[in-house]
């Protein structure tokens, strides 16, 4: 007889019952250790023994570029969130909700506007978490806005990308944001300014077909899975073994798809090293050190003050 259950009174039980958060352990996809949540936020979500780099979302991922971890949140414009009234086995109007609270996030892509060892950029992060960083209507307002505001601000642009594609719920709709988002990188590349792409696992699907493949330096993290169509999908088609580490960012930049594969913890200087180069200018003294930023804490800036108004697709 279990005395604990059978005997004590309910509410002494719970006393007794210890409540463990769900996040306190990550357990390696690589080698299958777990490590403690603490330990790899602190490491920028890479697995200190094996080095594999995991998810990073979109807050935490501004946090690691931006000087002083501040910036401004560029406000994008509304779209309508369910322009087909798509339903499934769930209605997508619900499925936007249920991202939005889990992730805090309004849809799947951030843009802010900040300073990278003391030059100003604007930096777009695509968050997995958000329905699996699918491309629909807004995440495409958001690179479109984000690519005019550093067309105006004279800045280079930076986009984190990690997709599964386009968003199948917004049908053409969410298709419509390719070429979208390709006619306003030429318009950043006309405007002389620098357009660097970093890959993250996954990028795949309607994502790497548009503006993820653009970059004038293609950057990928170690491990990256970077695709069109899926490895199975390839193979059943061409009927043939695919080669090992096929899609992945070592073996793609092996094969010239990719300019260089770039750890984590090297990234900011990385970028700002690229931005200086790319940009014709000089380092400023202590680059290696965080710059304090001009702007302040992160907040909300409204979109007149930022970048003019986009069309809606």
């Amino acid at each position: 007889m279990n005395w604990l259950t059978n005997v004590v009174r309910p509410k002494i039980r719970n006393m007794l019952r210890r409540e463990t958060p769900e996040n306190l352990w990550i357990k390696c996809p690589d080698s299958g250790q777990l490590v403690f949540y603490k330990d790899v936020e602190a490491n920028q979500f890479v697995i200190p023994g094996s080095n594999y780099h995991m998810r990073m979302g979109a807050v935490a991922r501004l946090k690691s570029i931006f000087d002083n971890e501040t910036w401004f949140d560029v406000a994008l414009p509304d779209v309508t969130p369910d322009p087909l009234k798509f339903r499934d086995e769930k209605k997508y109007a619900d499925r936007i909700k249920d991202a939005r609270a889990r992730t805090n996030l309004n849809d799947a892509i951030k843009v802010g506007y900040g300073k990278l060892e003391g030059a100003a950029v604007v930096v777009a992060v695509q968050d997995f978490d958000f329905m699996g960083g699918s491309l629909g209507m807004a995440a495409g307002e958001a690179i479109v806005r984000g690519l005019e505001l550093a067309v105006e601000k004279k800045s280079p642009f930076i986009v984190f990308a990690a997709s599964g594609g386009a968003r199948m719920q917004e049908g053409i709709l969410s298709l419509m944001q390719m070429p979208r988002t390709t006619v306003a990188v030429q318009m950043l590349r006309e405007a002389k300014q620098p357009y660097i792409v970093v890959l993250t696992n996954p990028t795949t699907g309607g994502v790497t077909a548009s503006y993820a493949m653009l970059g004038d330096v293609q950057i990928a993290e170690p491990g990256a899975l970077i695709g069109f169509a899926g490895a199975r999908v390839i193979e059943q088609t061409i009927r043939e073994k695919l080669p090992e580490g096929f899609q992945r960012a070592e073996y793609l930049k092996e094969h010239g798809m990719v300019d260089m594969v770039v750890h984590r913890h090297d990234l900011r200087p990385t970028l700002a090293r690229l931005c200086r180069l790319l940009t014709k200018s000089p380092a400023p003294e202590g680059a290696s050190k965080s710059t304090p930023p001009v702007v302040s804490p992160a907040q909300i800036v409204s979109a007149p003050e930022v970048a003019p108004a986009a069309p809606h697709a």
